[in-house]
């Protein structure tokens, strides 16, 4: 019931935010749109309720109540995103939009840019082995919580590779292969204005 439930959610947020973007964009709706879109955090609700009954009616925690803890971590920190990357694109490729802002690509600024994304990603990490936490306690020594456990271990893979991902571009920024010859192009784009009278 769990797995099913898992993937009715992940069907519904998906369902939801066509919705949302149709009444925003082509029915010119965009407060009913909003309101449409603000429905997606009931189903993490409905998820964490459910999974829950089912613990407390006698139910072995196993991977799949795992999955929905980590399903609800990862789609509260990383759904209004998610919403926000498909909106910018859909806008842009049909309705006129302004074209979505490329992330950057070189410096400190792409370092920043993964620090940013690490942070989503970390969030949603924390929030999944809390949950799984609380499942833990929730079922009490008495039950086996060897599945939840595992699914702990891995949200701290998940922390473990962002964080290496972002010190990675920090303590060697990716360098623009262009940037030379962008210098050199400005610099006598700047000597051809002054003129041969002011050198």
């Amino acid at each position: 019931m769990i797995a099913l439930l898992i993937v009715f959610c992940e069907v519904a947020f998906w369902v939801l935010l066509a919705a949302g973007l149709a009444l925003r964009y082509v029915a010119r709706r965009p407060r009913l749109g909003a309101a449409v879109l603000l429905c997606e955090p009931l189903l993490e609700v409905v998820l964490l309720v459910v999974t829950a009954i089912d613990l407390r009616n006698g139910a072995d925690p196993d991977w799949k109540h795992g999955l929905a803890a980590v399903y609800i971590g990862f789609t509260v920190a990383l759904g209004r995103s998610t919403i926000a990357w498909v909106d910018a694109r859909v806008a842009h490729r049909w309705f006129g939009g302004p074209p979505p802002v490329k992330p950057p690509k070189y410096g400190m600024a792409r370092a920043a840019h993964e620090w940013r994304t690490a942070a989503r990603w970390i969030l949603a990490a924390v929030i999944a082995a809390g949950l799984l936490e609380a499942a833990v306690r929730y079922v009490g020594s008495g039950g086996d919580v060897g599945s939840l456990r595992m699914w702990q271990q891995k949200m701290g893979w998940v922390i473990g590779l962002n964080l290496i991902i972002a010190v990675g571009y920090t303590v060697f920024p990716k360098q623009d292969p262009y940037r030379g010859d962008r210098e050199a192009g400005d610099r006598s784009h700047r000597a051809g204005e002054r003129g041969p009278s002011q050198r």
